[in-house]
């Protein structure tokens, strides 16, 4: 995990851009991993955690009616989650991620280890991919987080 951060610390550096993070699941383990690796300040933004509903309204502008319908765990939740971080940060990068690490909560619709990742360069379209998880609560955070940052690795690399 801390090469994946030390590369993309060097690919946002070298492009001049930052990155935010909306973390609901990972209750801030996304920026942890990220501001672990010295000299973040050059290219990490912020990080807000919008662990409930209420949260994700306030901090992020999700609306209630995408809540209400869709669910927290959701596409339309995690883009609406990246979309305002976004709007609410000078960032040029987003994550945003929102899923069911246990080891309650899931539903057979959504079981247990259900993460939504979603990824914006200002200016783009948001991207959003669903992912199942296995393992125990810290077992799904991690793989969220490796996942969420590889993603990004990606888009760096890969417009």
């Amino acid at each position: 995990m801390s090469t994946l951060c030390e590369d993309l610390a060097n690919l946002l550096l070298e492009r001049g851009e930052f990155i935010a993070t909306a973390e609901s699941c990972t209750g801030g383990l996304i920026a942890k991993r990220l501001t672990d690796v010295a000299g973040s300040s050059g290219w990490f933004e912020r990080g807000v955690i919008t662990y409930s509903n209420l949260a994700k309204q306030e901090l992020l502008d999700v609306s209630e009616d995408i809540l209400a319908s869709e669910g927290a765990v959701s596409e339309a939740t995690a883009l609406a989650m990246v979309e305002g971080l976004l709007m609410s940060s000078p960032a040029d990068w987003g994550i945003a991620v929102t899923g069911i690490a246990g080891p309650a909560g899931g539903t057979a619709a959504k079981p247990v280890g259900t993460v939504w990742i979603a990824w914006l360069h200002r200016g783009g379209d948001a991207q959003a991919r669903r992912h199942l998880f296995s393992g125990d609560r810290e077992a799904i955070r991690e793989q969220t987080a490796q996942a969420a940052l590889e993603g990004l690795k990606t888009r760096l690399l890969h417009g």
